[in-house]
């Protein structure tokens, strides 16, 4: 039996001038074909998102291990979160899977000229789960990242292969401290061994360079100038798609154009307050950052959302914050900056304060999941069809150590983690064994990875 019904290509563009806007996944695109090759086809492909911390957590150190502030006390399906630095994924535990007490032992000194470099070279270990080659030149050495794995065999039909941001300033040349390159503090990403891929911290680049890859720099330039919105570039070639839509088509494309034109507009008043002329706190910031980080944090992950509900790409990386900042976190309610708030001393007081840093941060996560619980995609959500992996490569950062480093993982990565678990590890089981065990239920066939060991029964 054939069905015969008419399709829009899963590629297919809304264009204009300087502008491009992929479509979201609609009904529309199921191809004419039998029932069961429809739902076949109509299958989403898993979104991984990975999203890093720097500084490690109070949870690993001693006391905050004996207060349970970051894994909870409980193993297994039946744990409780209300009263450390996870609380704020409570009510998220159907989805969440907490794999503790691992180790990064890559991200360690391997001889005595390495010591003291932690926080130089540890950012760079913590998705290639690869030791780096001391060095300030350009034969920096490391090897090839998690997401860009994945990227190579879930990331070639996007017109991204992959995305990469982050929140503070980067270096990306010449030599940091203790004999470093920069681009080891700067990317979590690594395309191959020699290719690290630099993060973006300004949203309008990131717009652009979703929805702008139609046209140049100065055709963006002038539409910026004249106040116009992307969204008005392709308002002909949208008329026409909707023409060829059911109702509910029509209904979630205007949902999907309101949220571009929504992150516009916020980029837009981000770069007319940085304009007026008055002296803020970044002031060497690109001209789309905000002044806030819960702002900038929330823009950043509300561009990833739209990235995925377009299948502008499958892969993204987020560096929340950069190795050794002094930022300070106004909504965490602790003034200390957080770089000195992570070496604590074992004082109890100031242990528990660097705990409510790491809640201020993980609090930003459930923003991210509920707007991708709240996108369709197919017959599920694009929660359903997503991996997030938040974590650190530092563990306790008052020593540097990198043992018991925090690792969770989000979403349910198409039914590949089935969520409410806390997984602890035996004692000296490496990180790269969650990375190879995500590798192989996310399709990618390869015998190990960094440091690993086996596969882990997340």
């Amino acid at each position: 039996m054939f069905v015969t019904k008419k399709h829009i290509s899963r590629r297919t563009m809304l264009l204009g001038t300087g502008a491009s806007v992929a479509l979201p996944f609609l009904e529309s695109m199921l191809p004419a074909m039998t029932p069961s090759r429809m739902a076949e086809a109509g299958k989403p492909v898993t979104n991984v998102a990975c999203v890093e911390i720097v500084h490690g957590a109070a949870g690993s150190s001693k006391y905050g291990s004996e207060k349970n502030m970051w894994s909870p006390a409980a193993d297994g399906r039946e744990f409780d979160l209300k009263q450390g630095s996870l609380a704020p994924l409570e009510p998220w535990v159907d989805d969440l899977t907490i794999v503790s007490n691992t180790d990064m032992r890559n991200a360690e000194a391997f001889n005595s000229h390495e010591v003291g470099g932690d926080h130089f070279r540890c950012s760079s270990v913590f998705l290639t789960q690869a030791h780096p080659k001391q060095t300030e030149g350009s034969d920096f050495y490391s090897g090839i990242s998690f997401d860009q794995l994945y990227a190579n065999k879930f990331g070639q039909d996007t017109p991204l292969p992959s995305m990469q941001l982050c929140i503070e300033s980067v270096d990306q040349a010449g030599g940091c401290q203790y004999g470093y390159s920069c681009v080891y503090l700067d990317s979590i990403s690594w395309a191959s061994p020699t290719r690290p891929l630099p993060m973006i911290r300004d949203p309008r680049m990131v717009f652009d360079q979703m929805f702008g890859t139609g046209g140049t720099d100065q055709d963006r330039t002038v539409r910026r100038q004249k106040d116009r919105s992307l969204l008005d570039s392709v308002a002909h070639s949208a008329a026409r798609i909707k023409a060829r839509l059911g109702p509910t088509d029509r209904a979630r494309l205007d949902e999907y154009l309101e949220n571009v034109r929504e992150i516009e507009r916020r980029i837009q008043k981000i770069e007319e307050s940085n304009a007026s002329g008055q002296l803020g706190q970044l002031p060497s910031a690109p001209a789309g950052v905000p002044e806030s980080f819960d702002e900038h944090a929330k823009l950043m992950f509300d561009l990833q959302v739209l990235a995925f509900a377009g299948q502008i790409t499958h892969v993204t990386s987020f560096k929340l914050s950069r190795d050794a900042t002094g930022r300070t976190y106004p909504e965490s309610g602790i003034a200390t900056g957080f770089h000195s708030a992570s070496h604590h001393g074992d004082n109890e007081q100031r242990v528990t304060q660097l705990a409510q840093i790491n809640k201020y941060h993980v609090s930003l996560l459930p923003y991210f999941m509920n707007k991708l619980k709240n996108t369709p995609n197919g017959d599920r959500t694009l929660l359903d069809q997503t991996l997030i992996v938040y974590g650190s490569p530092m563990g306790d950062p008052n020593v540097h150590n990198h043992k018991r480093v925090p690792l969770l993982l989000l979403g349910h990565a198409g039914g590949a983690l089935k969520g409410r678990m806390h997984l602890k590890a035996r004692d000296g089981t490496p990180a790269a064994n969650v990375y190879l065990t995500l590798l192989h239920r996310l399709g990618v066939d390869i015998e190990f990875f960094g440091d690993s060991t086996g596969e882990l029964a997340i």
